[in-house]
């Protein structure tokens, strides 16, 4: 694959804590994600990304770094983590690491250091931290996971935190925390990772009058235009290495035309596709977001990306299998629980994953998606880790339902940080490994067949609720939304389908790939 390997790649990523566990702690490590590459490789993907792997309390999975130059003794050493890198690059796949630059752990050094000064101290300026308004905070602003976003500290400032206490904002007008992060890219680019995935993308520059939210203006703490610079900077510093270093944002934004701006050349190489995620089970819901995509990407060059899952979202096979098959974190809490027909569920993501790896662009695979594993929804009080279910007051149920450790073999008697279902035996890797109709099968094969495609995709005419496309060299891929089986367009040969045909039908809730008539053999 090219320099330019982003723009087509297959991404699978990796929740460390979550994927396989070496030393039968019951939670994953390095050890066991080396143990596991052959699985990845076989799998057909051309790079992992990391979720965040580095020294921290946990108060929200990681995402509360404390050290960015190091990993986790949990999941295993830095030395550890170079050989990963390397063995990975042996088999052909790239690594990206997660970098969380809007906030770090309140046992980061430079915390603990601000903490430690009075008010006013230049170490504090690194932060967010502010007198209140007599007893109140500096302002009105929440938390991302409930709650005021400003805790206040003995000597009677507050430190803002966008999101739990335990991650205090990086006041990125401070040039100390620009440097610094600068160097953190270097250093992990130095070691031979292939890119990096940045969290909450859009989040890190703030209006440093800290404004309140007001409808028809600039939102004081999303999408500033501050910080555009941050990633041009980061964009000159991936451009100094003979391969290019890949740039990918989390930017969960409405307006395409601003989702755009980041995706331009000289800032990230690549987003994530989130409304694609949130896309209910219709076939013009669908259709209407793939062509907004490809439409607002082609303005700044940019590659599309394809996302069905992730670390923080319910699992798909969940969603599909419910009457409302749209994802909102909004409405998480509400829809928690509903029936779910996982039979369905399950059809519906076959089909999916059909559509997704025949896409022009990168897809992105999340840890036990090519299982087919679904939601855990059915997990105790006293296992749920997650800060977004205890500063909820349990309302919002969390994350922790998608984050449960992958089934390798059908016993899961094995010690698990959190359990895994007695379901999931029959959903295990060993169980699926040979058997030709599985999920995991019907994941290896599409992955294998979609890096024979390239070009752009052209709509073909079909029938409701039916999507059907072309991409050049004779490839259709056709899938039935529908309630109703719909005859196969003429055709030469099936090249694969994501359930049974019979008779030259398409069965509802299936996709197939086709090579025409008219195709260069």
């Amino acid at each position: 694959m090219s320099h330019q390997w982003w723009r087509q790649a297959a991404i699978y990523q990796v929740y460390p804590r979550s994927f396989a566990d070496a030393d039968g702690d019951g939670i994953g490590d390095l050890a066991g994600v080396r143990a596991r590459l052959g699985h990845l490789r076989d799998l057909g993907i051309d790079a992992i990304w990391f979720s965040p792997w580095y020294p921290s309390p946990m108060a929200d999975a990681g995402y509360d770094v404390a050290d960015y130059r190091d990993i986790d003794p949990t999941f295993g050493t830095l030395d550890e983590a170079r050989e990963l890198i390397t063995e990975a690059h042996q088999l052909g796949i790239r690594s990206i690491v997660d970098v969380v630059p809007n906030h770090c752990s309140d046992q980061h050094e430079w915390f603990k250091e601000a903490l430690g000064a009075r008010p006013g101290d230049p170490v504090r300026d690194r932060f967010w931290f502010r007198t209140g308004r007599g007893p109140l905070p500096p302002n009105d602003w929440q938390s991302t996971f409930g709650g005021p976003a400003w805790t206040q500290v003995p000597d009677g400032e507050w430190y803002l935190h966008l999101f739990a206490p335990e991650q205090p904002d990086f006041n990125w007008d401070n040039p100390e925390v620009r440097s610094e992060f600068e160097d953190i890219l270097r250093f992990w680019f130095d070691l031979g990772v292939d890119g990096i995935r940045i969290d909450s993308a859009a989040m890190c520059v703030k209006d440093p009058e800290l404004g309140e939210i007001r409808e028809g203006e600039p939102h004081p703490y999303v999408d500033r235009d501050g910080t555009h610079e941050i990633y041009r900077a980061w964009r000159r510093i991936a451009e100094e290495y003979a391969e290019p270093r890949a740039l990918i944002g989390e930017v969960w934004l409405a307006d395409a035309e601003r989702f755009a701006r980041y995706l331009r050349p000289d800032e990230m190489h690549t987003a994530f596709n989130f409304d694609f995620l949130g896309c209910p089970w219709d076939a013009k819901a669908l259709r209407k977001v793939i062509d907004d995509t490809l439409a607002s990407h082609a303005v700044v060059g940019a590659p599309s990306t394809w996302v069905l899952s992730n670390h923080d979202v319910t699992r798909h096979v969940t969603r599909y299998g419910r009457a409302d098959t749209a994802f909102d974190f909004a409405l998480r809490g509400a829809r928690h629980g509903r029936p779910t027909d996982l039979a369905l569920g399950t059809r519906r993501a076959r089909a999916a994953a059909l559509l997704t790896t025949s896409l022009p662009g990168s897809v992105y695979v999340y840890q036990g998606e090519e299982l087919g594993l679904p939601e855990v929804e059915d997990l105790s009080d006293e296992v749920r880790d997650d800060p977004m279910y205890t500063r909820s007051g349990g309302a919002d149920p969390g994350r922790d339902g998608c984050r449960v450790p992958l089934p390798w073999s059908a016993d899961l008697t094995g010690p698990s940080w959190l359990p895994q279902p007695p379901s999931w035996a029959a959903l295990s890797v060993a169980a699926q490994q040979d058997h030709p109709g599985s999920m995991l099968t019907l994941y290896r094969a599409a992955l294998a067949g979609r890096r024979a495609l390239a070009g752009p995709m052209t709509w073909l005419e079909a029938p409701a609720d039916v999507l059907a496309f072309a991409r050049p060299g004779g490839f259709v891929c056709v899938i039935n939304l529908s309630a109703a089986a719909v005859p196969l367009p003429p055709h030469e040969q099936v090249l694969l389908s994501s359930g049974s045909l019979a008779e030259g039908q398409l069965p509802p809730d299936t996709a197939v790939w086709l090579r025409t008539i008219d195709s260069p053999a």
